[in-house]
């Protein structure tokens, strides 16, 4: 089993060639300009009111549509259970899969039977699917509150590296509805969902990672 470090949009800035997930690549986050109105304490107190929000759904399931850096544009299902737990199924014909059962994150290609291994706790997803999502004034770096979306731009060294994670939320229900991650290299990995369900119940193979196959690479 191969432990690495993190960079794609589901682990930060890691990720296999032709697989930069955007989730979950970030631009360097001193370079993003912050509006006045959505400095500080107030920005985050907004932020922090709509990540308690997300963070109160302790199951969700629905359907994405991913975009490249390159216009490439592929989908599937996903399915989310706090504490830690996650996975993406990509649309055929992409083989890929990516689980997170509480202590790791994988990123499966079904097709040539390989595995990448990440620590839960060194990517953004540790972050995301935290029982409470705690967010500071470092780790805010813009809110921006329109009528329809309100728009949170995170980023942390600690936490991202050099990427940052733009998470646009619906104003009134506060429902994620996308978020994009930009990488070091300012390259953008958009990730939309939609049919959400929040709510469900899971079985637990749902989030079981195979360590006896990722145990043979």
């Amino acid at each position: 089993m191969t432990k690495k470090t993190a960079n794609s949009p589901w682990t930060g800035s890691l990720g296999r060639r032709g697989f930069s997930l955007g989730l979950v690549g970030f631009a360097a986050a001193a370079a993003l300009p912050l509006p006045a109105t959505a400095q500080g304490s107030a920005g985050s107190a907004a932020a922090q009111k709509i990540a308690d929000h997300f963070s109160s759904v302790r199951t969700m399931m629905g359907e994405f549509v991913q975009f490249g850096p390159r216009g490439e544009q592929t989908g599937g299902k996903f399915f989310i259970e706090r504490p830690g737990k996650l996975r993406f199924n990509f649309e055929d014909p992409s083989p890929i899969r990516v689980i997170a059962d509480g202590s790791n994150v994988v990123i499966g290609n079904m097709k040539l039977k390989t595995w990448d291994v990440y620590p839960l706790s060194k990517t953004p997803l540790s972050l995301l699917l935290a029982q409470r999502i705690d967010l500071s004034d470092q780790m805010v770096r813009s809110v921006r509150e329109e009528p329809d979306l309100t728009t949170i731009v995170l980023g942390n060294r600690t936490v991202f590296g050099d990427s940052t994670i733009t998470m646009m939320f619906d104003s009134s229900t506060h429902e994620l509805r996308q978020w994009t991650i930009t990488d070091a290299q300012n390259k953008d990995t958009t990730v939309m969902i939609y049919n959400v369900k929040n709510g469900v119940s899971f079985d637990d193979k749902i989030f079981r990672i195979p360590y006896d196959e990722v145990r043979k690479i």
